[in-house]
């Protein structure tokens, strides 16, 4: 239960794990089972001698006998025997509930040997932060140690006794490792009782915790107790992309989540027809693109028309029946026979105006729009203007024709250059002719007079 749900005391502390609402100290008790029935204060009519107790904030729990000297309930502290000295947890659960757990559990109440020794006192809960504070400077040296020895293993954790006399190493890895030499070099090194224990992947990241994906704590840290095989199997009858980054969680393995609704889907599945990849119709041939599973609609194409965005729905019994005719060598028209397209909407034309200027207009006030744009663009050009639109034509004319008279320049020249005074020739003689008319009509009109 988290800090926030759990319920809280006058000054607003909470009253669940005891973190105060801490989670520099490890987050509330993971793995932790409501004990409902002790705040009732009812007494048991058959007491039941055996308590659950966790260590770590709930990364491992165990049972153990509560004798009548020790009188420990729901969330004391409790000093407990091991087989190795003493250690200091929890206790989660007692009473009734514990009969419970112990058939979860398959666990028999005489294979239960240790018992409860009394209450933790304030000397025992020092000497236990004491051994927490060990831990992670301890799993580094330890670290260390196994990539000096290239040993090909992951240390993920390690829990110290409530007495400081016993470290249990928890580790990763893919095979089998020898590690004689590295438990001697454990013991030399940090001077205690030294327990390997190989442990998945999924159940380091339960020890070490996290969030998720959804933003929640970790299931398998919170409340998960078993670990279910998982497989893309369960992606692909949800309908889920095969991306292995989308689909992994904190552990590198599959997310324990995608069981959850497993067998909603299974349940829904068994009402498609199955082998209905594709459909046989004088149309052509349709694929199957995609199902919605809880509407019950399967959308099609056609293979000559893959690509193009338009998608056929067909109903659980509009495929079934094609499924039949197909059986029997008979071909549908189409699919579209009493079924409806589904086809991306065409954009509507707004019929109101446009005041933000992103909404296009209708077709009748954008031409209006346009007229008038364009009435402005022609205003009437000044004298100055006009000319120097005219001498720029005449510049682009000029340019164009220089070419082409430099060219029959040329060609005159190689004739002989006599162009010029031939020119001049011509001229005088239509002078002499035009001289010779005026006279003779100066003279006609001297004879006249």
């Amino acid at each position: 239960m988290g800090c926030t749900g759990c319920t809280v005391c006058d000054d607003g502390t909470p009253k669940g794990c005891k973190n105060n609402g801490g989670c520099a100290t490890g987050g509330c008790n993971k793995l932790n089972t409501y004990d409902w029935l002790s705040s009732l204060h009812i007494d048991d009519t058959e007491p039941f001698d055996i308590v659950e107790v966790s260590f770590k904030n709930g990364a491992r729990k165990d049972f153990y006998r509560n004798p009548q000297h020790a009188e420990v309930i729901t969330g004391d502290d409790a000093v407990v025997e091991t087989g190795n000295g003493l250690d200091v947890g929890r206790v989660t659960l007692s009473g009734e509930l514990v009969r419970l757990q112990l058939r979860k559990k398959d666990v028999e109440p005489e294979d239960i040997l240790h018992n409860v020794i009394r209450r933790a006192n304030d000397r025992d809960l020092e000497r236990l932060a004491e051994a927490r504070s060990m831990e992670m400077p301890t799993m580094i040296r330890a670290r260390a140690i196994a990539r000096t020895l290239g040993l090909e293993m992951k240390i993920g954790d390690v829990e110290y006794q409530g007495d400081r006399r016993k470290a249990t190493f928890f580790y990763t890895a893919d095979g089998r490792v020898d590690f004689r030499e590295l438990i001697r070099h454990f013991a030399r090194e940090f001077r205690v009782k030294i327990e390997m224990r190989q442990i998945g992947a999924r159940q380091e990241s339960a020890r070490i915790g996290g969030l998720g994906s959804c933003g929640r704590e970790l299931c398998c840290s919170t409340w998960l107790t078993d670990f279910k095989s998982v497989t893309t199997a369960a992606a692909r009858y949800q309908n889920l992309a095969i991306n292995q980054a989308k689909l992994s969680g904190m552990c590198g393995r599959l997310k324990c989540c995608l069981n959850y609704e497993l067998d909603t889907y299974l349940d829904a599945l068994e009402q498609f027809p199955k082998q209905a990849d594709k459909l046989e119709t004088q149309a052509g041939k349709a694929v199957l693109v995609k199902t919605d599973i809880f509407k019950g609609i399967m959308y099609y194409s056609y293979e000559k028309e893959q690509g193009r965005g338009k998608l056929y729905t067909l109903e659980i019994a509009r495929v079934k029946q094609i499924k039949e005719m197909n059986k029997k060598g008979e071909k549908p028209v189409d699919l579209m026979s009493m079924q409806a397209i589904f086809d991306i909407p065409e954009e509507k034309e707004m019929d109101f105006e446009d005041v933000t200027g992103v909404i296009e207009l209708p077709e009748e006030k954008r031409r209006k729009r346009n007229k008038s744009r364009n009435k402005r663009r022609k205003k009437p050009e000044s004298k100055s203007g006009k000319e120097n639109n005219k001498s720029k034509q005449q510049t682009v004319s000029n340019k164009k024709e220089n070419k082409p008279q430099e060219k029959k320049e040329n060609k005159d020249n190689k004739k002989g250059g006599n162009n010029n005074n031939n020119r001049r020739k011509k001229r005088g003689i239509r002078k002499k002719r035009g001289g010779g008319k005026g006279n003779n009509n100066n003279n006609a009109g001297n004879k006249k007079d």
